[in-house]
């Protein structure tokens, strides 16, 4: 389809471990940069990146579909300097209509580690828009990703999955449950009082915890965030002094290197008299050094450690599942339609066809009217009618035909296709505004 094969080439927590995630994930701020350079790649028409703690994926658009297969695991290697063989055995590739169903599934939640989870789609969002800002996003990925969203919310609507959905954050706090047999007689400590980290809290405080202390690195947040839960806010400085009254730490938030390491625990370790402290890991990359866990009396969960917990959860979800696959395979031929529909050779045909149609309908119309009429009269007005429409075409089409297999093509035959009503469904308008 011209530049209009799409291409998805990703991980997830299926496919790799937390560790090889945590080195491929795009860090905040740095994704325009990085949209740059996907967007040298050669063959590259159009990108996006979706980089969430259980995926990496970056979708393209391109003449030739089978290259960028080749040439974006390339592109993930390079950009985090490892190998493509460590790559290789953990890389999924999904090609044409595979990579939009991919795609309206994670928009959907139904490739999460939670199924029915809703911070996925609000991350999608925020990273699709750093690409249209970037002008890496072209009007297929345009279509493609909000026709994701609009996918998202009719699975929300018309199935129960979100009802019986659990978040990483209430998986965590379940997994706490069972490590104590109360606790409403522990203190836990959270680390980061983002999105993840206001949702983790709101669940430690339906389970019951006994206090909390929230450090985040805008304090006035993890303020807020503390008098949710009727705890205590910790400047983020002050860290290791709160750390030794923690039964329970929940990392949430990340940096370029461990926010927690083996001294700060250790230290922390002998002013608690070494009783035992858990930590659950949910950032990614990871903010508590893995090899805390050697430490006597310390426990340190990560978020691939939270799969089992899920996994006891899910009957409910599967059975609203079903439902959702279906939207999805509705959506995705609907799709499929509009991107068939966008190449220049169907569209001219159908214009020449749909025009063609109403001037013999009417000039059928006129020649019923005339009821005295020779055959050179007939001729006559068939050629003139010809005329007039090969004239009224001539702009359009000449306008088609020169760009056919540019980088306006898509713009000129969907312009057209919508101004002369050529099978446009009118409530796809919803998409593009």
């Amino acid at each position: 389809m011209g530049e209009r094969g799409i291409v998805l080439v990703g991980l997830n927590h299926r496919t790799a471990p937390v560790e090889l995630r945590e080195r491929l994930a795009f860090e905040n701020g740095h994704h325009e940069r990085a949209l740059r350079r996907l967007m040298a790649v050669e063959g590259v028409a159009e990108g996006a990146i979706v980089s969430t703690c259980n995926r990496v994926e970056v979708v393209a658009c391109g003449a030739s579909p089978e290259s960028l297969g080749v040439t974006l695991p390339s592109y993930l290697a390079r950009e985090h300097g490892v190998t493509e063989t460590a790559l290789g055995a953990h890389l999924y590739t999904h090609v044409g209509r595979d990579a939009v169903r991919h795609l309206f599934r994670v928009a959907a939640s139904l490739d999460s580690m939670v199924v029915g989870e809703p911070q996925i789609l609000g991350q999608m969002k925020e990273q699709y828009a750093a690409a249209a800002a970037a002008g890496a996003s072209g009007r297929v990925l345009h279509r493609c990703f909000h026709k994701s969203f609009s996918v998202a919310k009719r699975v929300r609507n018309e199935t129960g999955i979100a009802e019986k959905a659990v978040s990483i954050g209430s998986a965590a706090v379940e997994l706490a449950r069972r490590i104590f047999d109360r606790l409403e007689d522990q203190t836990a400590l959270l680390i980061g009082a983002g999105t993840m980290g206001e949702l983790t809290a709101r669940q430690l405080l339906s389970g019951g915890i006994g206090s909390a202390m929230v450090t985040n690195r805008t304090f006035d947040r993890a303020v807020e965030v503390a008098r949710h839960l009727g705890g205590t806010a910790v400047p983020w400085e002050h860290l290791g002094r709160y750390l030794p009254l923690a039964d329970l730490v929940i990392g949430v938030a990340s940096g370029d290197g461990f926010l927690l390491g083996v001294s700060a625990v250790e230290a922390a370790m002998r002013e608690r008299r070494r009783r035992s402290i858990f930590l659950i890991d949910l950032a990614v990359p990871r903010s508590i050094d893995p090899a805390v866990n050697q430490l006597d009396g310390v426990y340190l969960y990560d978020i691939d450690d939270l799969e089992g917990v899920v996994v006891d959860n899910q009957g409910a979800r599967a059975r609203e599942a079903v439902k959702a696959e279906a939207i999805v395979e509705t959506e995705v031929d609907a799709f499929w339609r509009w991107l068939g529909s966008l190449d220049a050779v169907p569209t001219i045909v159908a214009l020449r066809e749909k025009i063609e149609a109403l001037r013999r309908a009417e000039l059928e119309r006129l020649l019923a009217s005339i009821p005295e009429r020779s055959p050179e009269q007939i001729a006559a007005i068939d050629r003139l009618t010809v005329s007039l429409v090969n004239k009224i075409l001539h702009g359009p089409l000449s306008a088609l035909k020169r760009h056919q297999a540019g980088a306006e093509e898509a713009f000129y035959v969907e312009a057209a296709r919508r101004l002369f009503r050529l099978g446009v469904d009118p409530s796809d308008d919803e998409d593009d505004r």
